[in-house]
């Protein structure tokens, strides 16, 4: 049963892809075993749900008809069995670290598949990564330096985009000025081991348009590249596509209703994730490529007239309906006559979004062990807390209103939370070990069961 917030109505409910929701609704006693057995919190993945989100992002590239490079961001996710989906639908990897490269290689992905687009590569990193023959992003002229100084002395061209970053950017430590990349340019010029392929950006946000002016910006630096004899054939618009975990009207409606009586701190979190935007990815994209540039053609004209591909980083949007967290509750303790805190076996590190001063937004499903009659509890309402030692370790500061009252035993399911939610700080506090993460698959009388998500076995 979906849980709801504490003002009736105003509910959020997720969004679930039909094996999630068959799963929850069909097998509650599979996923008290799996937690029985694994441990809580417990992490499961769909691999192939990875596959529908970039076959929906490939079918708005396709129709426009714009050449296409998509690579997987890794780095929204552990799984090793994610990274193996990517790959199996043609799509590359983005790796942020050597750890990344390493797991990538070792699933099969050559050169042409990896891209390296964070600012803060080490020396080793950018020598395994040109031994992979990897396209990288160039930050900086101190990061295009040294580069250079790592390259062997009769290695092939090497393939590097530099990092834009646009004007209205101009607070950020990623990417350089228009101007710093004139400079790496002419730095280029005498220099045959490097390959200018082109122009990369990353902003923060997740509106459209603001890629489509920074796509301006790099065309720009397009045009100056080719007149001084580069052959520049990407511009790279890094990621943040939104992602719809629930419903768009449902969202609205619980922002304005809230009120800082709806969350134990007293205070509604400054910002939150867009969960209930108005666009999905592939909306978005559609969007994007039709925005207008200068001279009245929009960016997927520019795009096919120029001959260049839009390469992007998409992770979040990627792993959008891939994985579940499951937790046991461990307990449940008064607060006052109408008010409780419900502990779980595991910590918010595992649904990141509170150590943000920010909330994830959705309700958490309850799974109980044994499932009483409607009437048999009165409705609980609480806030859902971790085992940790400290005040904050809180998955939900908003209260929650259970219409059953949960048990010792029970479960709640955070539903979507392959991107970043369930390992981005996750970690062995109080020696705890780390959450278990399997991959979901079926038997041939379609039964759910659970396989091991390591490298190994993908």
């Amino acid at each position: 049963m979906t849980l709801h917030c504490q003002k009736a109505g105003h509910g959020l409910p997720p969004v679930l892809r039909s094996a999630t929701a068959n799963l929850l609704a069909r097998h509650g006693s599979l996923l008290l075993g799996w937690a029985a057995r694994y441990g809580s919190p417990l992490n499961l993945i769909w691999p192939e749900a990875l596959e529908d989100n970039f076959a929906a992002l490939q079918g708005a590239l396709t129709e426009s008809g714009v050449q296409h490079a998509i690579y997987y961001g890794a780095k929204v996710n552990k799984s090793p069995g994610l990274m193996r989906a990517a790959l199996k639908t043609g799509a590359g990897i983005d790796v942020s670290s050597l750890y990344e490269l390493r797991d990538a290689t070792r699933l099969g992905a050559d050169g042409a598949r990896l891209v390296a687009t964070g600012p803060a590569k080490t020396s080793v990193f950018h020598k395994e990564l040109v031994d992979s023959g990897a396209l990288i992003s160039v930050d900086s002229p101190e990061e295009l330096e040294d580069l250079i100084n790592v390259l062997p002395a009769k290695a092939g061209p090497q393939p590097i985009l530099l990092r834009l970053r646009p004007s209205d950017q101009s607070k950020s430590r990623f990417g350089m000025p228009a101007d710093a990349i004139v400079q790496c340019l002419a730095r280029l010029l005498g220099e045959s081991r490097l390959r200018l392929e082109g122009v990369h950006f990353h902003l923060s946000g997740y509106r459209w348009e603001n890629r489509a002016a920074a796509l301006s910006e790099a065309a720009d630096l397009i045009t100056e590249a080719r007149r001084m004899g580069f052959t520049p054939r990407m511009i790279d618009i890094g990621g943040g596509l939104p992602v719809q975990y629930v419903d768009p009207v449902s969202y609205r409606n619980h922002l304005a209703a809230q009120t800082s009586d709806d969350y134990r701190t007293g205070k509604v979190p400054e910002s939150f994730y867009p969960y209930g935007g108005t666009l999905s990815a592939s909306d978005w994209l559609h969007s994007f490529l039709k925005a207008e540039m200068h001279q009245g053609r929009t960016v997927a004209d520019y795009l096919t007239r120029e001959g260049l591909s839009l390469a992007m980083e998409p992770g979040r949007a990627l792993a959008d309906q891939t994985a579940i967290t499951v937790f046991k509750i461990s307990r449940i303790k008064a607060l006052g006559p109408d008010t409780h805190v419900i502990f779980v076996e595991g910590s918010s590190f595992s649904a990141c979004e509170t150590w943000f001063a920010s909330e994830f937004l959705i309700d958490p499903i309850h799974v109980p062990a044994a499932r009483p009659p409607l009437s048999a509890t009165p409705p609980v309402r609480a806030y859902v807390a971790g085992h940790s030692c400290l005040d904050e370790d809180v998955l939900s500061n908003r209260w929650l209103d259970f219409p059953v009252a949960p048990e010792v035993g029970d479960l709640l399911v955070f539903a979507n939370t392959g991107g970043y939610q369930m390992d981005l700080l996750e970690n062995e506090f109080h020696r705890h070990p780390m959450p278990a993460r399997l991959r979901i698959t079926e038997d041939a009388e379609g039964q759910p069961y659970l396989v091991p998500d390591t490298v190994e076995e993908v």
